[in-house]
């Protein structure tokens, strides 16, 4: 992808006393990219997050959102971010014209530009029939929509979500995604999600973070080719112990499926298909089954993290 760059993070840690809640992030994001950002609870997700809406200074390192530095130049960097918290910032006692009006003007749009970017925003977001309507009266998806649309209203460069399609039902999801994927093809998107299958279909990329460092940093299609054959299944009549699968060349880990069956994970490029079969003559553990296995989105997780998502 050949976008301009629009977020930069170098090197970025932030710390708690001595605990590094994340740990020297560096990664790019450009325009016409759709970042999915995954972690399990306490990875550091939130915090990196924070750090890149503004709402949190690193303790070391460096953001740049269109090129302005986000801790030097703030009020300019910020103007380049368009920011939806998990749980959108409505005020429950304006009519949804009158917030997303509120809105632009927080952007410093006035006369005609506020007037044409309320409307714009609407429309993108499905609202034009809600707009006299209260916030607080409106529809969990509903109120999902006007929080995105408070995100989008000033035309950012930098779309920052925070599981937006929490709580919607399963109509609400794919209208929420589609709106994504157009917004993606105008500028950079951070989708912050729990939901796996929401990453394949919405972005173009997808980091995890895990005990505050990324452990993963790759396009969907590069995720799709380690996915193809990287998960071995077998069966032994004489179980081995784990740790002498987990030190088979290639095998990143090892979980038992019963007292018999396991699952290697390991790296695409290093099948131990052949190093297990003669290991396993040498020991006679007896093998019943071995075959490779499609591996998931979400055993990759597992893989990584150590914990499930949400399927």
């Amino acid at each position: 992808m050949n976008g301009q760059v629009l977020v930069e993070v170098e090197g970025v840690s932030r710390f708690y006393g001595k605990t590094a809640a994340v740990a020297d992030v560096s990664f790019l994001i450009r325009r016409g990219e759709v970042l999915g950002f995954l972690g399990p609870n306490g990875a550091g997700k939130t915090t990196t997050m924070q750090m890149l809406s503004g709402n949190l200074a690193p303790s070391r390192g460096r953001v740049s959102i269109a090129g302005c530095d986000l801790l030097e130049n703030p009020t300019r960097a910020k103007r380049h971010i368009g920011y939806l918290p998990e749980n959108p910032p409505l005020y429950r006692e304006l009519t949804v014209d009158e917030f997303l009006d509120f809105c632009a003007a927080l952007h410093g749009l006035s006369g005609k530009d506020r007037k044409a970017a309320r409307e714009r925003a609407k429309t993108r977001c499905g609202l034009t029939e809600v707009g006299r309507r209260l916030t607080g009266h409106l529809s969990k998806g509903y109120q999902q929509r006007t929080g995105l649309a408070q995100a989008i209203i000033h035309n950012p460069d930098v779309i920052i979500l925070d599981e937006p399609t929490v709580g919607l039902d399963p109509i609400q999801m794919r209208e929420i995604r589609s709106l994504i994927r157009e917004l993606g093809r105008e500028h950079a998107v951070i989708l912050s999600t729990h939901i796996l299958p929401e990453v394949r279909a919405s972005c173009d990329r997808v980091q995890i973070i895990n005990r505050g460092r990324l452990v993963l940093n790759e396009s969907i299609q590069d995720l799709d080719r380690r996915m193809q054959s990287s998960v071995l299944a077998v069966t032994f009549r004489r179980p081995p112990a784990p740790e002498a699968l987990a030190a088979l060349p290639g095998v990143g880990a090892v979980t038992a499926e019963g007292e018999t069956r396991f699952k290697l994970f390991h790296d695409p490029a290093a099948d131990p298909t052949e190093a297990l079969i003669k290991l396993a003559t040498d020991k006679e553990w007896g093998i019943y089954e071995i075959s490779p296995e499609r591996q998931s989105l979400e055993a990759l997780f597992v893989e990584l993290t150590g914990q499930a998502g949400e399927a």
